[in-house]
């Protein structure tokens, strides 16, 4: 029996636990394990199986992330999705201004990132979380850190646009082997 604890933004556990527990209860019957959520925001994980265990970890991180949990689950699927997280720790003066660069006016440029790039993108607190298949998440992550590192949100959307185009080269080469 493996066993964790893991702690979460107190102002998430409502969302790990769910209405009427359903989330948590998703969670256990997605990964085989039995969670245990306190109210200080420590959530306990036990399970037998590694993979569910695993699984169960990166989902309850990504909830606490700020994931919406249906976008959390899908790191439980069988495809190569990940969960990627990049820590934005920054003196208070610049984060708010390095968050609004991510985000974007009314949210385009994190819109763009997960629309070219297939991924899911969530801002909360001091970090920047992804959600989405190895190679593409790489790229958001590039992406992310050309923002934070200065670069001009148009030079960013042509990176996005060249990875875009790649990514679906590569996905015909797929198709045809």
């Amino acid at each position: 029996m493996q066993k964790i604890e893991l702690r979460i933004p107190e102002d998430r556990l409502g969302v790990v636990i769910g209405k009427e527990g359903d989330t948590k209860k998703k969670i256990e019957e997605l990964t085989g394990c039995k969670i245990f959520v306190s109210r200080d925001g420590i959530i306990t994980i036990e399970g037998e199986d590694a993979i569910g265990f695993l699984k169960a970890q990166d989902v309850i991180r990504a909830i606490g992330y700020g994931f919406n949990p249906e976008v959390a689950f899908k790191l439980v699927s069988d495809d190569f999705v990940i969960l990627d997280i990049i820590n934005l720790d920054y003196s208070p003066n610049n984060l708010q201004r390095i968050k609004g660069r991510i985000i974007g006016k009314g949210g385009k440029m994190r819109k763009s990132i997960e629309h070219m790039l297939g991924v899911s993108v969530s801002v909360y607190h001091k970090s920047v979380a992804i959600i989405g298949e190895v190679d593409n998440v790489n790229s958001a992550r590039e992406a992310i850190n050309m923002i934070v590192e200065g670069s001009q949100h148009s030079t960013v959307y042509k990176f996005l646009e060249s990875r875009r185009r790649e990514i679906k080269l590569r996905s015909l080469d797929w198709e045809k082997q």
